[in-house]
């Protein structure tokens, strides 16, 4: 019997399994899940809580794989979606994370933001740190914060919105969320950086703007880096926040072989309104 091509949870729930080899399995993050420790007990919505529930329940998923072990590499917001790389074994694990850690992981994000930005394509530098006044907030200063780094790139406009494809090349907490928040264009739908979406809201239509090509000067205002959804990571309208991983890549540390994944991304467009397009 062939295995299953998702991940069933003790709730019912089904995640699609995107991409798996020896060492690790990708999965399409709904929105809602955090991705904090096994012993973390603040929230039912602890998604590695979750998954080692159903691999010890003996879930047909896992034992048809023979999984004794599934943790997450790396970390995506409890309410962003998308491409999650989780590994096999504690040494995966370690030769995974270092590739992260290394900034030898390609990673790109869509987002929708509000307002359209000045410029087509920028480069955003600023420094994070936690924000004294908000518990779990980050915020950008021009010093004394950690280094980030992301590119951003307007692909299309509609009213008074905009679809931008950003790639983090570094991973601080929130940085492209607050990324953008800075750059006065936060991603719709962030309940810490921006304002909730509007459910009633339908978007004008506006010529799609294109790549002006990277190191483009950053918007006017300043430089610019989890609601449980379908299993299939699209969202019914009004709901969620505009962030999805749609693609991943990295040359595994095992077979030298380059691995790039990539989650849907059509219905996460389209329900904002924007026309469905290719990479």
């Amino acid at each position: 019997m062939a295995k299953p091509g998702h991940i069933e949870l003790p709730t019912g729930e089904r995640i699609p399994i995107l991409y798996e080899d020896r060492s690790v399995l990708a999965i399409d993050k709904p929105p809602g899940w955090m991705l904090v420790p096994f012993s973390w007990q603040k929230t039912n919505r602890n998604l590695q809580a979750a998954l080692v529930s159903s691999i010890a329940s003996g879930a047909y998923w896992a034992r048809a794989r023979g999984l004794k072990y599934l943790r997450f590499v790396h970390r995506l917001d409890a309410e962003t979606s998308g491409v999650l790389l989780l590994a096999k074994s504690p040494g995966a694990v370690h030769s995974l994370g270092a590739l992260f850690e290394g900034r030898r992981v390609a990673k790109v994000y869509l987002a929708v933001v509000s307002g359209v930005p000045g410029s087509e394509a920028w480069t955003c530098r600023q420094k994070l740190a936690p924000d004294p006044g908000v518990i779990g907030r980050m915020r950008a200063v021009p010093r004394d914060g950690k280094e980030a780094e992301t590119h951003f790139r307007v692909l299309q406009c509609r009213g008074q919105r905009a679809l931008i494809e950003a790639r983090p090349v570094t991973g601080r907490t929130h940085q492209i969320r607050v990324h953008l928040a800075a750059s006065g264009h936060p991603v719709e739908g962030d309940p810490l950086y921006g304002t909730p979406r509007a459910k009633s809201e339908k978007p004008s239509r506006r010529p799609a703007r294109r790549d002006a090509g990277a190191g483009a000067a950053a918007p006017a205002g300043g430089e610019a880096d989890g609601v449980r959804a379908p299993a299939d990571g699209a969202r019914g309208p009004g709901t969620g926040m505009g962030l999805r991983a749609v693609r991943l890549g990295y040359t595994d540390p095992f077979t030298r072989r380059r691995v790039d994944i990539q989650a849907p991304w059509e219905p996460f467009v389209s329900e904002y309104g924007f026309d469905v397009f290719q990479f």
